[in-house]
């Protein structure tokens, strides 16, 4: 017995379709349909000062029952194609501290059209948060709606932070719903 029940072993690698970036040492796949602008967010996060680990094609491993590690094909190392530029080289342009080698996989980020994005009418405070499976491994998961006019950028990194408080065990909506239902008299 091998102690992983149902876990793939630790060598167990696939590769996933997006962008992998560290957004505030916490990493971060973005993933969405082709030319819906990945590429070019994480160049606008990379210019914020996060880092870039993989452009359209990084490689998972399983490290541990618990522990997915990202990194990028050494053909596609430190490069970034962002439609409209061409091919980028990160750290030529912002310095060899722009990009990673690895990084753990935290958080997956899908990113929508706005007309492809629903909201739940009856609770809209249910948490938007969900989950996704690489490799056995249970990684939180969100759907993100690309919005005209909307900073992307702010909005992963405050995603990230959202989640960052989520594992401190804080829940927003949870302690908005506390306090409404307080000022109503409820309980419960």
């Amino acid at each position: 017995m091998n102690g992983h029940s149902g876990m793939p072993p630790a060598t167990a690698s696939t590769t996933l379709h997006g962008v992998f970036i560290e957004v505030l040492d916490l990493g971060v796949l973005l993933e969405g349909p082709a030319g819906i602008g990945k590429s070019a967010l994480a160049l606008e996060l990379i210019d914020r000062g996060h880092r870039l680990i993989a452009d359209d094609a990084p490689e998972f491993r399983c490290c541990s029952p618990a522990t997915i590690v990202g990194n990028c094909p050494a053909l596609l190392q430190d490069f970034v194609e962002v439609f409209g530029l061409g091919v980028l080289n990160i750290p030529a342009m912002f310095g060899p501290d722009a990009v990673k080698k690895n990084s753990r996989l935290r958080l997956i980020i899908s990113l929508l059209e706005s007309k492809e994005f629903s909201r739940d009418k009856e609770q809209p405070l249910k948490s938007p948060w969900e989950q996704r499976t690489v490799l056995g491994v249970v990684i939180p998961a969100l759907r993100l709606p690309l919005l005209p006019g909307c900073n992307m950028a702010v909005m992963i990194e405050s995603a990230v932070r959202n989640h960052k408080l989520h594992l401190a065990g804080y829940d927003a909506a949870e302690v908005f719903e506390s306090r409404q239902r307080s000022s109503m008299g409820l309980k419960r």
